[in-house]
């Protein structure tokens, strides 16, 4: 850094700093710029990153670690999102409903600075002209989605960063009413409405010119939250599925989803569930876990010791902010615990649903059986990351079934969606309640169908073995790169387009699409798609929430009997590391 850009700098931060309305993040900032002038390479490098350019609103809204300058979460960009957005949803109600004064839901987590920053929000959309309703408490993120539907809202924030480490905070942008189309109505932003709105908050001017009500927001009556656990509690089909003799026990991870999860586990009838002490309060610093997030190596390791102690037939485990569920169950073939990954958790639920919507279940509860009244009526979803086996759960059950990019917000917008899923633990049971993943409508299924289960003297892994028997074994597996310069995931995406691999565990690639280029059925996202001759599948993609390339493994081996299935798991677990051999080498590592 030269002389000149280190001044330019140091102004940059000092400027920021005296106008900064939080006086935590300005002593920081303070601090940080004194450390730097004195000379200290890391306080520099620290500084130079913060001031390196502008946290940019996109589909997943604003994420990032806390912390003071243009490039962190903290109040001056809220404050400037926030007032962006309200010219967004002030504008977009005014062309669609002319004389409708827009209304919007705030609701917020347990991170560090996320009631400051829903509270704020709620004041700026109040002095934009916004009817605003600001949730009661910290409360879970499918909640703040089932109040976008349920207030008849234009928009709905969630302050998230979800399973992020505790340092980080999130702003989550939902439409509904009249600022988007209807299949958009309570789901997160995609294009170009995100353009839209970053294109506002760009155009917002100093921080003073942003205006802050004193009050006239709606700060909402607990009754919310009971009104959403009822409708959640209410999906379970006791008639069909009467059996709740299940012992769980469940973790919200510090999060904000256990005091609503065994709310409505309890009034659905499942009486017996445990909560995982030390993780049952919400704590920002989450300090029993590396990462708070279920799908990470360790996470759910004290759920486990909890459920061999109280002898639990299932594990159910939510993140931070309860969108995602998590599953462990007792493996019958080694007598371990073991974490179910996401499709394995996806085809178990579409395979249950699909029972649920099956001739005679009149009975079932909540509207997934207006959806589909008669069998082949609605549709099943997954991200194109995901699992090949529910399309071929839904199509021998006469159901149609839907591939779309990843991310709830394209998974959440298909026509007559019944039930869809990600393979990173997301779940939408209920798309008439909640258009996002949902991990405790989905954790009501998911200990339903292990009640049912058990009932039947089996266990969930029987039950996807019978799933394996008429549909095949469908085996998968991820690799995830870390990386610290970004540059690096576009150089090995470019490696992978100018030299693409000829084949993965000794079998022809057949297929190969840039997902790039868009198609037909899917808009374009950096991503390639490699489909061989055995139907062994590999996904490659940066992600869009981390600085990773997560590569995603398929393979699909035919079995004819249930002695089969023990070679067949073998076999599988043999194709996979060579694929996965065969994937790091055409990437160069």
């Amino acid at each position: 850094m030269t002389s000149s850009d280190a001044a330019s700098l140091f102004s940059h931060a000092r400027e920021w700093a005296a106008k900064d309305p939080d006086p935590a993040t300005a002593a920081e900032l303070t601090e940080l710029l004194q450390l730097a002038e004195e000379g200290s390479p890391a306080a520099s490098q620290e500084l130079a990153d913060r001031f390196s350019g502008t946290l940019q609103f996109g589909t997943a809204g604003l994420r990032a670690a806390l912390g003071a300058g243009p490039n962190r979460m903290n109040r001056v960009v809220v404050r400037r999102a926030a007032a962006g957005l309200a010219d967004f949803l002030v504008d977009a109600v005014g062309k669609a409903a002319p004389g409708t004064r827009p209304r919007a839901v705030v609701g917020y987590d347990a991170r560090y600075n996320s009631d400051i920053f829903a509270e704020e929000t709620a004041a700026i959309f109040t002095a934009a002209g916004i009817e605003t309703f600001l949730m009661p408490s910290a409360l879970p993120t499918p909640l703040l989605a089932f109040a976008v539907r349920a207030l008849d809202c234009d928009g709905g924030v969630m302050v998230t960063a979800s399973h992020n480490p505790p340092q980080d905070n999130g702003y989550k942008v939902y439409l509904g009413r009249h600022a988007v189309e209807d299949s958009g109505r309570g789901a997160q932003i995609v294009a170009p409405h995100d353009a839209r709105i970053a294109a506002r908050i760009d155009a917002v001017g100093a921080l003073e010119s942003i205006t802050l009500a004193v009050d006239g927001w709606t700060v909402l009556e607990p009754s919310v939250a009971a009104d959403y656990e009822r409708a959640t509690a209410a999906l379970a089909d006791a008639a069909r599925f009467p059996t709740r003799d299940l012992r769980i026990v469940l973790t919200p991870m510090h999060g904000v989803g256990g005091e609503t999860a065994v709310a409505v586990l309890n009034a659905a009838g499942f009486a017996d569930v445990t909560l995982v002490a030390e993780q049952a309060e919400p704590d920002p610093d989450f300090p029993t876990v590396n990462f708070p997030n279920p799908e990470e190596p360790g996470a759910l390791d004290l759920a486990l010791q909890t459920a061999a102690r109280v002898d639990a037939d299932i594990v159910l485990a939510n993140d931070p902010d309860a969108d995602r569920a998590a599953v462990a169950a007792k493996d019958p073939d080694t007598g371990a615990w073991r974490v179910l990954r996401g499709d394995e958790v996806g085809a178990l639920l579409g395979a249950h649903i699909v029972a649920r919507l099956a001739p005679g279940s009149d009975e079932t509860s909540g509207s997934t059986v207006e959806a589909a009244s008669g069998e082949g009526a609605g549709v099943f979803a997954n991200s194109i990351v995901s699992s090949r086996l529910l399309s071929r759960i839904a199509a021998a059950a006469g159901y149609a079934h839907e591939e779309t990019l990843t991310g709830f917000k394209w998974i959440s917008r298909v026509p007559g969606l019944v039930y869809g899923y990600e393979e990173a633990l997301g779940y939408c049971v209920a798309p008439e309640l909640v258009r996002d993943k949902d991990g405790i409508s989905a954790a009501v299924l998911i200990a339903e169908l292990a009640a049912a289960a058990k009932a039947d003297g089996k266990t969930i892994f029987d039950t996807l073995d019978e799933l394996y028997l008429q549909h095949g074994l469908h085996a998968s597996d991820q690799l995830s790169i870390r990386v610290a310069d970004l540059g690096l995931l576009d150089a090995m995406m470019n490696r992978l387009r100018v030299s693409p691999p000829d084949s993965f565990g000794s079998s022809a690639v057949e297929t190969f699409v840039d997902l790039a280029e868009g198609s037909e059925h899917l808009p374009p996202t950096d991503g390639l798609l490699y489909l061989t001759r055995d139907e062994t599948r590999v996904i490659i993609r940066p992600s869009g929430t981390e600085p990773k390339l997560k590569c995603y493994l398929e393979v699909i081996l035919p079995v004819e009997s249930a002695a089969e299935l023990p070679e067949a798991r073998q076999a599988a677990r043999t194709a996979l590391d060579n694929v996965l051999d065969d994937v790091r080498e055409a990437l160069g590592l």
